[in-house]
């Protein structure tokens, strides 16, 4: 018998409360950080904890930069505040959920 998922009953073939968590998150903001030698840093902020790390993969790997995961936040290397949004939304994550400035 299949492994059931404590949240939503369904065996975990068919989870879907990945997909719901991402869709019920609050407000996701992406934004530009000037670090060292008048370099950016691209910021995305409001993903959860447990998503962080996994996101931070797939973000470094879709636009292709280096990048890392402190605290809550995503740091990417370079200006990438629009690439960043197609590429969340491409991940999963709802348009209407990111903000970028």
């Amino acid at each position: 018998m299949p492994d059931i998922c404590p949240n939503c009953g369904l065996p975990k073939e068919l989870c879907v409360c990945n997909i719901l968590d991402r869709e019920t998150e609050s407000k996701i903001k992406v934004y530009l950080k000037k670090a060292k030698f008048d370099k950016y840093l691209t910021v995305v902020d409001g993903i959860s904890a447990d998503e962080l790390s996994k996101t931070a993969k797939s973000l470094k790997r879709i636009l292709a930069c280096g990048g890392t995961a402190k605290g809550n936040v995503i740091e990417l290397q370079g200006e990438h505040k629009e690439q960043a949004k197609k590429a969340l939304i491409s991940i999963g994550y709802r348009e209407s959920s990111i903000e970028v400035s």
